[in-house]
Parts: structure tokens; C-alpha cells; sequence
């Protein structure tokens, strides 16, 4: 079977992708994310995911190379991880109370054929209002910090969120369920690959 590349430094992303059963290799590679202006959100994810891709893959010959990018998008405006508590204190100032939309885009680039799949998922989250306090306490905590939006649903940052719609994984930042779907256009269907073990 062709090797699969996780082309991200996230545990998270790590994870998710480990609960197929799959085995995979991580190369997180460097890449310095520049948004050409005009594209949309969810164009815009998948173009950065493509490019993350695109970093990996040359150092691959016959591999299929994952990559996401995840970010928060509020009133057209994108949201991405605050760089200090109080760019984070600001961000989810601005959440607060409200609904926002979580878009991941994704690529899967076969490096031998050259072909490439690239998708965005988007999920809505809805906060409860909180506290200035509460606001506080979560920043002090330094979970938001490496987060995208300032938050961490699958931590402490759940606390915070009243509900969401749609696939929750996609909010961690890997939307499994569509990730999958895509293998099995290249082959891979790791549901048969798990029910033979």
C-alpha cells in the first residue's frame, strides 16, 4: 500500500487521523501561510491546505500526502490563532454570545500520479455569553493561544461553547468523516481496511 504522509505538527490532527486505524508517517514540513487576497473562506482553505501539501510532497515518491488548515470566520472575516493573551481576550470578545463558522480545507496529493483532491468543511458553533471573568480565566489558562479563534472545543474551550452543526472533528481541526471519503478516491477505504482486522 502507498505511504500516507500527514503533512501537519498537530497532535491533534495526529490524533484523529490515527483513530482509522490507518498507519501513517508525520512530515510537518515549513510552510508560511500568505492568503492571496480575493479568495473567499472556504477557497482560501483549500488553498492553503494545497500549498502545505504541495511543501511535503516533493520529498515523496509514490506517497499520498494529507494537509489541513483550519480557521474561524466571523462576519466575512477570517480568524486565525492570536499570537498573545490579549489578541485572544479580543477574540473571544468578539465571539462571545455569538455564532461563527469553523472552515477546514484539506488536500490529499498523491505524489507519484500527481493527482490531487481539495475540499473544505465548514461548522457552526455557537457560544453562550460569557462573563468578562469567565473570558479572563480561559485566556490565563494558555489554551487558547495555539488555537484557532482563541478556543479549544476538545478542552477546557468546551465550557464556553453552547452547540454546534456539523461534523465536530471538523472543529478539532481534521473532519474525519470527509478526510475518509476522500481516501477511497485514491484507494484507500480504511472501514474495509478495519473490519479485516
Amino acid at each position: 500500500m502507498k505511504l500516507v504522509v500527514l503533512a501537519s505538527a498537530s497532535p491533534r490532527r495526529k490524533e484523529i487521523l490515527g483513530k482509522t486505524g490507518l498507519f501513517f508517517k508525520v512530515d510537518a514540513g515549513r510552510y508560511e501561510e500568505n492568503i492571496p487576497s480575493g479568495l473567499r473562506p472556504r477557497s482560501a482553505a483549500r488553498f492553503l491546505s494545497a500549498e502545505k501539501a504541495q511543501v511535503v510532497a516533493g520529498r515523496y515518491e509514490n506517497a499520498l500526502v494529507i494537509a489541513a488548515d483550519t480557521f474561524i470566520v466571523f462576519r466575512k472575516r477570517i480568524l486565525g490563532k492570536p499570537r498573545t493573551a490579549a489578541e485572544a481576550k479580543r477574540m473571544l470578545t468578539l465571539l462571545n454570545g455569538k455564532t461563527h463558522s469553523v472552515i477546514t480545507g484539506f488536500t490529499i496529493f498523491d505524489t507519484k500520479t500527481r493527482r490531487k483532491l481539495s475540499r473544505s468543511v465548514v461548522t457552526k458553533v455557537f457560544f453562550r455569553k460569557l462573563t468578562r471573568g469567565e473570558i479572563a480565566a480561559y485566556v490565563e489558562s494558555g489554551e487558547p493561544l495555539d488555537k484557532a479563534g482563541a478556543y479549544g472545543i476538545q478542552g477546557f474551550g468546551s465550557a464556553i461553547v453552547r452547540k454546534i452543526e456539523g461534523d465536530y472533528f471538523n472543529v478539532v481541526g481534521f473532519p474525519l468523516s470527509a478526510v475518509v471519503e476522500g481516501l477511497k478516491k485514491f484507494g484507500i477505504d480504511v472501514m474495509k481496511r478495519r473490519k479485516k482486522c
